[in-house]
């Protein structure tokens, strides 16, 4: 799967997404070292704690389907369906990702100027880890 199939994957995606209360929509192509690919939407909740990102939703929906070993993500987010400006993984999402991906792990934004490719690490450079607990 291209880089740009993966965005084009993410894009679709957030049309799923139930975001009525910030009015912007994000999607998530996650795909998987096998080539199975793995898509989630942004879930949001009147109490704002128990929203779901879409990075998450695509993990997690890989994870409950037994996938331990990612390639790469694609993310895109927008409010008016333009997807004019980058959308990148919250905080959360990062750690998340980070327990199942290394530093290298492919992370593709995009906007009006095109695909950004990234790695784990620029967004995360110290993950907590098994090894932060010792």
């Amino acid at each position: 799967m291209t880089d740009k199939e993966l965005i084009e994957a993410a894009k679709e995606a957030s049309s799923q997404s139930y975001s009525p209360y910030s009015k912007f929509k994000v999607g998530a192509a996650l795909l998987c070292d096998d080539g199975e690919l793995f898509t989630g939407c942004n879930v949001e909740n009147a109490s704002y704690s128990a929203t779901c990102c879409a990075e998450r939703t695509a993990l997690f929906s890989a994870v409950a389907a037994g996938k331990r070993s990612f390639k790469k993500i694609a993310v895109a987010g927008s409010s008016d369906g333009a997807f004019a400006i980058i959308t990148q993984p919250c905080g959360v999402c990062l750690q998340a990702l980070s327990e199942f991906c290394s530093g290298e792990f492919e992370v593709l934004l995009t906007d009006k100027s095109g695909i950004r490719k990234m790695k784990l690490s620029d967004f995360l450079p110290y993950p907590f880890s098994k090894t932060s607990m010792n």
